[in-house]
């Protein structure tokens, strides 16, 4: 070696990155269909495959429709869907009764899929905006929403789903109390084995708006939800959550929206180890198919590299509207 020559480098990291063979090799993390969890919205009629606006390449599924791409999500390796119905507005009130109706969209569904596809897991929507005269999560008194009288509706809601056959209940709400309400009616009815996946960790957030025009609950709100969802701000509030609602009988939890709080679905998985999922909500979905249409930027790669930004930061698996077209870029 001359004189006053720097050594060469003998830790080289670009060795392990020089061909595709070499980076699959050392790769820490990997997206799989088995991690996908599709968000799907039903409504009444027959045969209807209804575009949502906001939401480039989703429907809203007639249950006909729905029992169809369930079995065509089966046969993609989808492990499990999660139902949203669309509630005609003349059939919502202030007293939300047709959340618990056995008959109503949600629980015809549920029923229907798990006739024609057992071994798809079902997962349900618990709350009661998608009912609600006033837009809400939670029954409304005199402009306040109402806890404990929202957790015995909540309650009824619950077992209505697990009668019709559903394999995951889904509070959403953010009600306090519900985990434990729910799960000691499940236990109490017989229905221990139904898994409970508690949006534990749920924001006062901005980017729900798409979903909210997919279910019918835009136009209906009344105010907004801070009363009850987390502040955007507050990391320590939404820990606190988890572990409440860990400790009242929920086996996995949720961190929605999901990439503004990758932060979140770490300190979650570190702190816990429960199976722990995020929800790329639809604002986050209609944001990458947008700039994707205007040719700003490679939707599926950018789909892809947020997948993947889930699984690195903790997450088991992810709700995402992506599900059937990474399940075929994945299936190749």
């Amino acid at each position: 070696m001359r004189r006053n020559q720097a050594p060469f480098p003998k830790t080289r990291f670009r060795r392990a990155r020089r061909s595709a063979s070499m980076r699959a090799l050392v790769r820490e993390n990997r997206v799989s269909v088995e991690d996908l969890i599709w968000p799907v919205f039903v409504r009444e009629g027959h045969g209807i495959e209804e575009p949502v606006t906001s939401m480039p390449g989703v429907h809203r599924f007639s249950v006909n429709c729905l029992v169809k791409a369930a079995k065509e999500a089966h046969l993609l390796g989808i492990p499990a869907i999660c139902i949203f119905p669309y509630t005609d507005p003349s059939l919502k009130t202030e007293a939300c009764e047709i959340a618990w109706d056995p008959d109503n969209i949600a629980n015809r569904a549920i029923a229907e899929i798990k006739a024609a596809v057992p071994d798809l897991a079902v997962m349900t929507d618990i709350a009661l905006d998608p009912y609600n005269a006033n837009g809400h999560d939670g029954i409304v008194r005199d402009g306040e929403i109402m806890n404990d009288e929202t957790v015995e509706a909540l309650v009824k809601m619950a077992l209505a789903q697990a009668r019709a056959g559903a394999d995951i209940l889904g509070p959403s709400d953010m009600m306090d109390g519900r985990i434990g309400a729910i799960r000691d009616a499940l236990e109490a009815e017989g229905f221990g084995n139904v898994a409970i996946m508690s949006y534990a960790a749920k924001f006062a957030s901005a980017f729900y708006g798409p979903f909210r025009d997919a279910v019918g609950a835009s136009g209906a709100l009344k105010g907004d939800k801070k009363t009850y969802q987390i502040d955007p701000a507050n990391r320590r509030e939404a820990l606190r959550c988890v572990e409440r609602d860990l400790t009242d009988g929920a086996d996995m939890v949720m961190v929605k929206p999901g990439l503004p709080y990758l932060d979140l679905c770490r300190e979650v998985k570190d702190a816990f180890g429960a199976p722990t999922f995020a929800y790329q909500v639809s604002g986050e979905y209609a944001m990458v198919e947008a700039a994707a249409a205007n040719g700003w930027i490679d939707g599926d790669r950018v789909m892809m590299e947020s997948l993947m930004s889930f699984r690195r930061a903790g997450c088991d698996g992810v709700l995402t509207y992506f599900a059937p077209r990474v399940a075929r870029l994945l299936n190749g």
